[in-house]
């Protein structure tokens, strides 16, 4: 449950223009696709999808660390790992049993014998995207897990793109169907409460002292 006291005193700590452009982001942020990427060994592929998730509007990344693990590259990112919730894991099963338990199916990003065109792709079900490595692709573990598959029409000599490519190409044609479509894909009213609060933080220089005058002031 979120302190709206709290919330309340954090915003008016900011600008009214932050607030309204926090309010018309969140508008557009969605947890109806989620993204995994697994094992990506450079971490700047990493975080160029996850720049992507911010600019399209995906709420959630989550990464499978079992091989490599690294930060987020924040160049690259450009800010965005403020505005972005990353998850780890450290193995692909914990991914997956995860992202199922919150609803979603899980589709693998590759080319497959029963897999689907981008144009084709069934938008209403709460979907996890993973994509793998363009050199290793997505592990056996993933593959097997899979509910379905999705490819990128292509129709050139080359095969693959990489992962950051791919990744945006799929993110920004999905989210844009989404938004032109009926299916109910906007955060809950808690959830942007909850975005409020994280995002007016991260906003805010010198976060733990105010924090802490606030709650001796304010004690529960």
């Amino acid at each position: 449950m979120i302190d709206i006291d709290y919330l309340n005193f954090l915003e008016n700590i900011l600008t009214d223009n932050r607030k309204d452009r926090f309010l018309n982001v969140l508008k557009n942020r969605t947890n109806h696709f989620t993204i995994a990427v697994e094992d990506v060994f450079q971490m700047h592929n990493t975080s160029a999808v996850m720049r992507s998730c911010e600019v399209f509007g995906i709420q959630e990344l989550n990464v499978i660390e079992q091989r490599y693990g690294k930060s987020i590259d924040k160049q690259i990112a450009m800010g965005a790992q403020k505005w972005v919730d990353i998850n780890t894991f450290d193995s692909p099963s914990a991914c997956v049993q995860t992202l199922r338990k919150k609803g979603y199916q899980i589709i693998a990003t590759t080319p497959h014998e029963n897999d689907c065109l981008l144009e084709n792709f069934d938008i209403s079900k709460p979907s996890a995207l993973f994509f793998g490595t363009e050199i290793d692709g997505l592990s056996e573990e993933i593959m097997k897990e899979a509910d379905g598959f999705l490819k990128i029409p292509m129709v050139g000599f080359t095969e693959s793109l990489n992962i950051s490519v791919s990744a945006a190409i799929i993110i920004q044609n999905l989210t844009n169907r989404l938004r032109n479509s009926d299916i109910n894909w906007q955060l809950s009213e808690d959830e942007i409460l909850v975005k409020r609060l994280a995002w007016a933080k991260n906003s805010i220089k010198d976060i733990k002292r105010i924090e802490q005058r606030y709650f001796e002031e304010n004690p529960k």
